[in-house]
């Protein structure tokens, strides 16, 4: 998990992030699926990952500016 740079905030950026992390894990899932053309498995990751990115910026929406770039810097270092 990351700190956050303020320690109210670090339940939303745990949320957050842990949200981005089901996303980024779904897409994984999701190219497999449409690589091995399986419409049924894409359909479900397709639908996970998006409802993990809506999860993920509504977290983000609730954050400062700084404590939602420090999130994605860190997490895509």
């Amino acid at each position: 998990m990351i700190t956050a740079l303020n320690k109210k905030h670090q339940k939303q950026v745990n949320k957050a992030y842990k949200y981005l992390a089901k996303y980024d894990q779904s897409n994984t899932l999701r190219d497999h699926a449409e690589g091995d053309e399986d419409e049924k498995a894409f359909k479900k990751y397709d639908r996970i990952c998006i409802d993990a990115f809506d999860k993920y910026l509504d977290a983000l929406a609730e954050l400062p500016k700084r404590e939602a770039d420090r999130i994605e810097k860190i997490y895509y270092k």
